[in-house]
């Protein structure tokens, strides 16, 4: 067998080193802080010449492991792994830029991203324009001598709008800008944006790779440089992951390749059922014939992806009816679960957006977001059906 292992072998058997006790499995390393045999070793540690375990904060073999797995799924060099997902956007973005920098992001972007860019970094003297992700060929008009980042998620949530990542990676390139994308909304297994040159890839592992609606956490896998950059900002500011919840994802990383198979082959399977139903106005899959780039989609992912969204005739009221008269499935905000989560975006997740704002992502009032889950496709279908009738 070759030296490079295969995705789903790499998942499985990327591991922290074993102890004295040889556990198959690795153990969880519940300490805030290590010992050190004496002195030198101690002051090695501290001035960087040796890569001794410090401080949980710093750096943990748990949390270490699932940094190791991540970037070997996603093809990059060195990682730094966080509380959630949110704090690595943060982190990714604050690492590099000061008062004065601008950044050019895709309008298409998580509803907390969108709150840093426009709430938060004001505070900041950071600037930001919003670009049409679907038409790269007018990105260069955005771009200012100031310019420092280019920040991008394909697919969206929860519009499932896509980005040409070899048109994004050439423009990034050729402006030089660091090219960071948020690829949690595909996972590693269906997307690696370091093919098409990206410099950062971001995740929150609270979704498709724990998997299973139990813990939060966030990572950033990018090049050594950057992720020193990262790593200083991180280690003094604070926003690590907990072992445990480390420990949980490398778990979870084992199965993400059967869980997203299942997934991506249910999603499909229910946006063609919803694509003949009379009570739907529209469905969009990426893996659908009739999404606008689904080209682009079959080009650059290994398949759909486990979100589905579609709009009811009647808007608002028909949403909340039909989500009202759901039985199996579950109302919540999250996604990536092993369970199906319906979510109305308009009153929920992006709330908090203007309505032209939410025009402008494809989130109208009769949208529903659906993570399909890991049942019976079949029940999830009947559970629609049944709620659709009312």
């Amino acid at each position: 067998m070759s030296e490079e292992k295969r995705f789903e072998t790499a998942a499985v058997r990327t591991q922290a080193p074993r102890s004295q006790a040889r556990e198959h499995s690795v153990p969880l390393y519940l300490t805030s802080s290590f010992t050190f045999p004496d002195a030198e070793e101690m002051r090695d540690a501290f001035a960087g010449e040796s890569d001794a375990y410090i401080y949980s904060r710093y750096a943990n073999p748990n949390v270490q492991e699932f940094i190791d797995k991540v970037c070997l799924l996603e093809g990059m060099e060195a990682g730094f792994a966080t509380a959630s997902g949110m704090s690595a956007i943060f982190a990714g973005l604050m690492a590099f830029l000061r008062s004065g920098d601008h950044v050019l992001a895709t309008r298409a972007v998580f509803g907390s991203t969108h709150q840093i860019l426009t709430q938060l970094f004001p505070r900041w003297g950071i600037d930001f324009t919003y670009v049409d992700p679907e038409d790269t060929s007018r990105w260069a008009e955005s771009v200012r001598p100031n310019t420092r980042i280019l920040l991008l998620e394909t697919p969206s949530n929860p519009g499932l709008v896509l980005v040409d990542l070899e048109a994004a990676g050439q423009f990034a390139k050729s402006h030089g800008l660091i090219f960071i994308v948020d690829n949690c909304f595909a996972s590693p297994y269906l997307q690696q944006p370091a093919r098409y040159g990206a410099d950062l890839i971001i995740h929150s592992g609270t979704k498709w790779m724990d998997g299973q609606g139990r813990v939060l956490g966030g990572i950033l896998a990018g090049r050594p440089e950057l992720i020193d950059a990262v790593t200083f900002f991180c280690r003094h500011t604070g926003p690590s992951i907990s072992p445990f919840n480390a420990w949980i994802l490398s778990k979870s990383l084992e199965t993400l390749s059967v869980r997203m198979e299942r997934h991506c082959a249910n999603a499909l399977a229910l946006a063609q059922w919803l694509e003949t139903q009379d009570a739907v106005e529209k469905v969009s899959y990426p893996f659908l014939p009739s999404h606008p780039q689904h080209e682009l989609a079959r080009k650059q992912m290994k398949a759909g992806g486990g979100l589905v969204t579609f709009s009811l005739k009647g808007g608002i009221d028909s949403c909340i009816r039909f989500l009202n008269n759901i039985r199996l499935c579950s109302l919540s905000s999250n996604l990536g679960d092993t369970r199906t989560i319906l979510t109305h975006p308009a009153t929920t997740t992006h709330s908090k957006l203007t309505e032209e704002e939410r025009l402008a992502v494809g989130i109208s009032p009769g949208l529903i977001r659906v993570s399909v889950g890991l049942e019976h496709i079949d029940d999830v279908i009947a559970d629609f059906s049944a709620s659709l009738k009312q």
